[in-house]
């Protein structure tokens, strides 16, 4: 990928290094880290905030040794991601405009082990993640390594994939469908609700193939083998691929992000047609 040099978004919070407790609250113990719950409780404060000003005075949490000025990361995979950010910025504003819509900035942020966001705690464990209650994209960096040792897929177009696949669906929130899918999830049976998670999942990976097909016809974004990337990490991380990697058999039912062969192919549909309304997957008979 030609990212170097690039405009960096602005959407963008560093909270590495930081971890997922405030070091402060340690000092209150059991006892005093319940009586700030229950106050919290009571007046309606953030806990982990109240927690923070009552130890913090003494050991401050340490800020993130990658942040660069402002705030923004100031290392090379930082730097990476808020690059990307900012072409799916460049791409969905225009891909918004001629729909007549305005498209609200998503925001990124960048942690390690544990992430507190206004869906919830959440481990690094889970993957990167989008929460559509604060519509921001969750992703510890440290995934990407796991991407290519673990997975196999190496490569930085593989890493755009993935920050782009959860601006899909964002792209989602925005237009109403995470919505919607939800409300007929509620109604469903499990394997319905299941097969309806399938296809908001293959949906927002055509989608990152749409931003890839733009972000290349406009600006020249890829280079050669960057598609093979793309296409090598969305099979790695297919059901069927994931449910064999962890020595069970594979049952298509239980499924919810679409097998290694689905994914590839709606993604590919995407970086083929660069149209968002190419990416219908709720109106096909066969994913």
């Amino acid at each position: 990928m030609r990212w170097r040099g690039r405009r960096q978004s602005t959407q963008i919070e560093d909270r590495r290094g930081r971890g997922p407790i405030p070091r402060a609250g340690m000092g209150l113990g059991c006892g005093g880290l319940v009586l700030v719950l229950l106050f919290a409780l009571v007046t309606g404060q953030d806990p982990m905030q109240l927690v923070e000003a009552i130890g913090g005075s003494s050991q401050p949490a340490p800020s993130s040794s990658s942040a660069g000025p402002g705030g923004q990361p100031g290392d090379e995979l930082g730097k990476f991601a808020a690059v990307v950010l900012a072409d799916t910025e460049d791409t969905w504003n225009g891909l918004f405009r001629q729909m007549g819509k305005r498209y609200q900035l998503p925001g990124l942020v960048l942690f390690d082990q544990a992430v507190r966001s206004a869906c919830g705690m959440n481990s690094s464990a889970v993957g990167p993640f989008y929460c559509p209650a604060d519509q921001k994209v969750y992703i510890d960096l440290g995934f990407f390594g796991e991407l290519e040792r673990r997975f196999g897929a190496p490569g930085d177009f593989a890493q755009a994939y993935v920050i782009a696949h959860e601006i899909g669906h964002h792209v989602q929130n925005q237009l109403g469908i995470s919505n919607e899918v939800h409300r007929m999830q509620q109604r469903a049976s499990k394997r319905q609700a299941n097969e309806l998670s399938v296809r908001l999942e293959l949906q927002a990976d055509c989608f990152a193939g749409v931003w890839a097909a733009q972000a290349h016809r406009q600006r020249q974004l890829l280079e050669p083998g960057d598609v093979e990337e793309g296409l090598r990490a969305a099979a790695a991380i297919g059901d069927d691929m994931m449910q064999r990697r962890a020595g069970g058999y594979v049952s298509p039912e239980s499924w919810t992000h679409g097998s290694s062969e689905q994914r590839q192919r709606w993604l590919r549909r995407g970086m083929e047609s660069g149209d968002p309304d190419a990416c219908e997957t709720f109106e096909q008979r066969s994913l």
